[in-house]
């Protein structure tokens, strides 16, 4: 029979523990996007549930977070009273100390809650940490396989 089985509970656990691997190329600055849509906490003053899609982007050091690690750690504020800008910070407070990035933003964008839609937009930066300059390749044409 499935281990998966309809009358079985999960075996995952919502934990605050977050899971991190080594930088495959700790050389480069490249850039993680991740997009969790399934964000959930409890208004602090309502008890009612407050949904938000998480924007987390970064740039690695030395770490990198285990994805289910961070669904599970995601998950543990499910059932918690949490005012958006604190939450915001805290998820952002946490990240920094496992991963030590060289940066990061997390945006929250919380649903309609009253009338009013609120994001929240929490960054770090390593101490002397500074982007490579942008580079621009707009100019050039795509398709451009011949010369005039």
């Amino acid at each position: 029979m499935n281990k998966q089985s309809l009358g079985n509970k999960p075996t995952a656990q919502p934990t605050k523990d977050l899971e991190i691997f080594d930088n495959p190329n700790s050389s480069r600055d490249f850039h993680i996007h991740m997009q969790i849509p399934e964000f959930t906490c409890l208004c602090p003053k309502t008890g009612q549930p407050d949904f938000a899609t998480l924007y987390l982007d970064y740039i690695p050091d030395k770490r990198c977070v285990e994805l289910k690690s961070l669904k599970l750690y995601i998950w543990s504020f499910r059932n918690e009273g949490c005012f958006h800008e604190a939450v915001t910070n805290s998820i952002l407070d946490d990240l920094v100390v496992a991963l030590k990035p060289r940066y990061m933003k997390l945006t929250a964008k919380f649903f309609v809650r009253g009338g009013v839609f609120t994001n929240v937009i929490a960054e770090h930066r390593k101490k002397g940490w500074k982007p490579l300059p942008k580079v621009n390749l707009e100019g050039f044409e795509s398709e451009a396989n011949f010369r005039d």
